[in-house]
């Protein structure tokens, strides 16, 4: 049988140790960091998003995915518009620059994931390891304990 707490524990070091790598590895070339390049991608598959999506996406605050737009505003990488539809929030969309250092940056995060990923793992491996992330993360995203917007005084 399984230690899934080992398999947790594996997850979180794997998750961490590429985490620095690929974060220190896009400062270096491309002056920017992991988080930002995760919300500049999400934002260009999506055309223009809420900062509400964003933060539900990288399963942060609010809060924090203001903060972080605000950063990625200030060096001209995205741009906030009025909403249409709600004068409570804004949506978000890339510039040129953005899409700019997001095609750049993108081969690097790929040919670090070879390194470290793909290079490790047969092709039908990856395939199954794929699923089964998907699996486990539409799980956690359907359990309310899991998003950082459910209220901790909901009962228990």
């Amino acid at each position: 049988m399984t230690d899934l707490t080992a398999l947790f524990t594996d997850l979180v070091r794997l998750e961490t140790r590429l985490y620095n790598v690929l974060d220190t590895r896009l400062k270096a070339e491309h002056d920017l960091p992991l988080g930002q390049f995760e919300f500049l991608r999400f934002t260009a598959a999506h055309g223009t998003t809420r900062v509400f999506d964003l933060a539900r996406e990288m399963a942060i605050t609010v809060g924090a995915t203001s903060k972080a737009v605000d950063r990625l505003e200030s060096a001209g990488r995205v741009r906030r518009t009025a909403n249409p539809d709600d004068r409570r929030s804004s949506l978000v969309e890339l510039t040129s620059e953005g899409e700019r250092v997001l095609t750049a940056a993108a081969p690097t995060v790929e040919a670090e994931l070879n390194i470290w990923v793909g290079s490790v793992l047969p092709a039908s491996v990856l395939d199954q390891l794929a699923t089964s992330l998907s699996m486990l993360r539409q799980r956690a995203e359907l359990d309310p304990r899991t998003d950082r917007h459910h209220s901790s005084t909901s009962g228990g």
